[in-house]
Formats: structure tokens, sequence, C-alpha cells
């Protein structure tokens, strides 16, 4: 079975900033829910997936943030012209046959790898789309990330991954422990940048080998200073930053077969919305 699986917040974040603000005659916004329909019909149009799944964080904290108070403490919130799309998009895609997975206290992340690492245990294979670069971490032979970028969507597999930044892809949540994520404010080691991590996860192959070889000649005296005095800061970076592949949810990938769902209400709903070539689009009446 090849299972897709969408990172929602991710790609609805996309659709929100990557088209300008759109309203119905009566003042609905509309632009997320219709980049994010484009989205998901290019997906399905390109890779024709046996089954999808769509993902969301919810609003409770998560694991990470009770670890970490700092956790993505200087995100913004959510923009409320994209707030309000949100139950709309939803119950559309609802009404489309689309299975939606959350779970309080789980990123979406952590979705993505539980049902990347349940579909390969079943013998299948796993597309994740998302514009998040933490999940190339997850890549292996059975999963592939499909990468937005502002101008396309990048295929990255475990070749890509060795191609662009020199290690494998398990390899990347160690870079992360020591060079830090401002995005999701990690903390990392202060002072270790890109380049130094990814020199010294090569080298040494892992966060516990850079520390077993703290000595080594190849390790700078300034960079020894800065490692040695921040292993707390390394050793949280390397939970907060690790994707986990056991989130209580529904990991039978058969269960996110499309269902039949509601097609005259989802016609009437995108009607309402004003988007008649969508209509068409999803074959509906």
């Amino acid at each position: 079975m090849k299972l897709m699986v969408l990172d929602g917040n991710s790609l609805v974040n996309r659709a929100f900033f990557g088209i300008k603000l759109l309203t119905t005659k009566d003042g609905r916004y509309t632009n997320a829910i219709y980049g994010f329909q484009n989205i998901l019909l290019n997906l399905l149009a390109a890779h024709k997936p046996d089954a999808v799944a769509i993902a969301w964080d919810e609003r409770a904290p998560t694991f990470r943030h009770n670890a970490y108070d700092g956790y993505k403490a200087t995100r913004h919130g959510m923009p409320e012209e994209l707030a309000q799309q949100m139950p709309v998009l939803k119950e559309l895609l609802t009404d489309l046959g689309f299975v939606q997975v959350s779970k309080a206290g789980w990123e979406a992340d952590d979705i993505l790898g539980t049902l990347a690492a349940a579909c390969e245990a079943a013998g299948g294979t796993t597309l994740l789309a998302t514009g998040d670069r933490d999940s190339l971490q997850l890549v292996d032979d059975a999963t592939t990330v499909l990468l937005a970028t502002n101008k396309e969507t990048i295929p990255m597999d475990p070749a890509a991954i060795r191609e662009k930044y020199g290690i494998e892809p398990p390899q990347l949540i160690d870079v992360k422990s020591l060079m830090g994520d401002s995005s999701d404010n990690i903390p990392g080691v202060p002072g270790i940048g890109e380049k130094t991590a990814l020199a010294l996860i090569s080298k040494f192959g892992s966060l516990q080998g850079v520390y077993d070889n703290i000595e080594d000649k190849a390790v700078k005296p300034g960079q020894r200073a800065k490692l040695t005095a921040n292993r707390d800061k390394a050793d949280l970076s390397y939970m907060l930053g690790t994707i986990r592949r056991d989130a209580p949810i529904e990991t039978d990938p058969s269960a996110y077969i499309r269902r039949p769902g509601d097609p005259a209400a989802a016609a009437q709903l995108l009607a309402a919305l004003e988007m008649h070539k969508l209509v068409d689009r999803w074959g509906l009446e």
C-alpha cells in the first residue's frame, strides 16, 4: 500500500501565506481553503496514493512543551484570517471523504512518524507531504518526504539527503541537537552553527560520538569549551528534535483509505465558498 500523509498545519500555512487574502461576497476568508485544496489535488494527481491521512496539530501543549517551557515560545499565534478558515476546511475535507487525525499532547510531526513506521512495518511505502524540513529525519527506503518549497515540491529520499547534507537521515537529529533550531526555539549548543554541527556529526557519527571523542584534535578548543559547558542543552535539544513514532493513534494504513464522504454537502459548501471550478475538479455534481 502507498500511504500519503499530509502535514496539515505546514501546508495550510503555506497556502495561506502563498496566496493573497481572498473573500467571498459576504466577507468570509477563503485563500487557505482554496490553496490547500490545490495542493491536495496536485499531490493526488502526481502520486495516486492508495490512502491519505491529513495530520493536524492540536492547541493543547505537547510533551515537548511540558519538558521545556521555551519550546516554540517565539512563534506568533495563528492569524485570525486563517483561524476562521480552519473549521470550514476541516468540514470540507470530511465531506470529501478524507480521514483527518490529531492527538492532544502530540504534534503532527509525530503522527507523520508513527504512520510512516506503521506503514513500513505493514510492507507499504509512505509519502510525507510537508514544508517542514524536520520530517527529513524520517526518510528511509520506504519513506519519502515531498518537501514543499516556494517554487516546487522536491522528493527527498535517502540519496537526496546524503547528497544535500552528507549524512544519513536519522543523523539530522544529532545535527539539530548541536546547532539548535530558531524556528522551534530549540537551544542547541550556543555558538555551534550548521556547518560545524554537520562536520562533527559527519566525523563522529552521533551526538554521543561527539562527546565520546571530545578530546579528539578534530574538535577545536573553542568548540570543546562550548560543547562541554552545554551538554545539558544538547541532550534536551536531541529529545525536542526527535520525531516520535509511537503516537497513540490508529496505525492500520487501510483505516486511511478515502471514504465516500458526503459529495452533495461538499458541492454545496464549495458553491457557498464561490469555488465553482473546484466542484468540477473534485468530480462533484
